[in-house]
């Protein structure tokens, strides 16, 4: 019903910048919020940032001052904004978000296939 797509992932050096792309289609109503995670091998799924319908951004504070997250609501749309990069920011990176696909219903859609973001040291 809802598909997430995420791209924009590679290999960076230390100190450098990337930016994420994660595409939602199907059938959206509207989006109430979308988040950005990772995972490392070995770890949990983590939320790295976050934004709501009304713009509200929160951010883990490993990742605070370095990333950004924004969102274009006409393509549903969001993006991440990486610098400053560290070694320890090596992880597969999801979206994820809290969707309407009608005005009565809501859902949250299965994971996407993530995109690998390797940062060299």
């Amino acid at each position: 019903q809802v598909q997430l797509v995420e791209s924009g992932g590679g290999l960076v050096q230390a100190g450098g910048s990337l930016t994420l792309t994660c595409a939602a289609s199907g059938t959206i109503f509207s989006i109430e919020s979308m988040g950005w995670y990772r995972q490392a091998p070995g770890k949990q799924r983590d939320l790295v940032a976050s934004i709501t319908s009304r713009g509200t951004t929160t951010y883990a504070d490993s990742v605070k001052g370095r990333f950004t997250i924004s969102r274009d609501n006409a393509k549903n749309t969001v993006y991440l904004q990486m610098s400053s990069l560290k070694a320890e920011d090596t992880a597969n990176y999801y979206c994820n978000g809290d969707f309407r696909s009608s005005i009565n219903s809501w859902t949250r859609p299965a994971w996407g296939p993530g995109t690998q973001v390797t940062v060299s040291s």
